[in-house]
């Protein structure tokens, strides 16, 4: 059996989101280090562009030689 909610009359609801500015920049960043469309990267789940993003990032880093911060680091 379920717990009842509390304060059910006073709940916003709703779907905490991940900041649009940072969609947009893994988008950005993915679209432009493999070339796929916005749209595809967009269709992407959260977890699958961080992963990617974060591969780019390491080759990135390998390229380079240098330590490199990822775009997903704060």
């Amino acid at each position: 059996m379920r717990a009842p909610l509390r304060n059910r009359g006073n709940a916003r609801g709703g779907i905490i989101s991940y900041p649009l500015d940072k969609i947009y920049e893994e988008v950005a960043f993915i679209a432009f280090h493999f070339h796929w469309s916005p749209d595809d990267i967009m269709n992407m789940e959260h977890r699958e562009r961080q992963r990617w993003a974060e591969e780019i990032s390491g080759i990135n880093r390998k390229i380079s030689g240098e330590k490199q911060r990822s775009i997903l680091e704060v």
